[in-house]
């Protein structure tokens, strides 16, 4: 990363200001999607401070949350970036390491994910690819029971989040990682909706086992254009910087709905290409 040296580092006192700015109140719900590089500020206190600043911001009535997945804890036949040899495949099935709660770290997450997974306080949803973590009252309401199959629809965390009027904040990332747009493709009805079966590694009466469960085929292509339209015909996100990172602040059961339609209005191709 390059530091951006003409401005001064960023600290707990500066970025609760700039959180305020943004939007961020006492007692949200707030998942938090982010990229701490896009902010090109020196941080005193790195992560931690991030999440120092949003914790006192939402006070004891407020719950933090945040993706904490482990999409590498997966099928190896599917691994395209980097691909393993097939040879390889059925001793990684084999040995793979199952998910523990406490200590499987995040995949791709970015680092203020990874810390705050580690907080103490914290509670994870005991998904094998898809967990989340969550601080504060919400917490285990929002974690507990969340469903093998299926998981970012109804019985997940994003559901919990929708049942509570969560907000979410994209710092220094776009919609293409706003998880809770998966929840409008489950709700959505469009003729593209694929099923398919996903192995990982997990628990079987109380053993390590490799396991498959049901899901959709999920579809993030279109997610930055359902961001921009809802941004565009709602005025309902707010967006401040900091840094040289946007903040963007919007509500997450309007953002659902509104995807809902979206995808029934627009996802018109079958799988096949062909015209609905």
């Amino acid at each position: 990363m390059t530091i951006n040296e003409s401005a001064a580092p960023a600290s707990i006192s500066s970025l609760k200001r700039d959180f305020t700015a943004a939007g961020v109140r006492n007692g949200m719900t707030l998942i938090v999607h982010s990229s701490i590089k896009s902010l090109n500020r020196w941080i005193i206190g790195g992560p931690a401070a991030i999440i120092l600043a949003l914790e006192e911001l939402l006070g004891e009535a407020g719950t933090l949350v945040m993706p904490t997945h482990t999409g590498d804890l997966s099928d190896p036949a599917l691994w395209q970036n980097p691909p393993v040899p097939k040879e390889w495949w059925e001793l990684i099935r084999a040995e793979m390491p199952a998910f523990d709660r406490d200590l499987t770290p995040t995949w791709a997450m970015g680092t203020l994910a990874e810390t705050f997974r580690k907080q103490a306080g914290t509670l994870r949803s005991n998904h094998p690819q898809l967990s989340f973590a969550a601080r504060g009252p919400e917490a285990q309401r929002i974690t507990q029971n969340h469903s093998l199959a299926n998981g970012l629809g109804e019985h997940s965390p994003l559901a919990r989040l929708y049942d509570c009027k969560a907000w979410i904040m994209l710092l220094g990332v776009n919609h293409d990682n706003n998880t809770s747009l998966h929840l409008a493709e489950y709700r959505a009805d469009y003729p593209a909706k694929q099923r398919t079966k996903i192995g990982t590694v997990g628990t079987a009466n109380s053993q390590r086992a490799w396991i498959t469960f049901d899901d959709i085929v999920f579809d993030t292509e279109d997610f930055i254009t359902i961001g921009e339209a809802f941004e565009a015909e709602t005025g309902l996100v707010r967006i401040g910087e900091i840094g040289d990172a946007e903040v963007r602040l919007m509500p997450q059961r309007e953002l659902v709905d509104y995807a809902v339609q979206w995808m029934e209005n627009n996802r018109t191709l079958t799988p096949f290409g062909g015209d609905n």
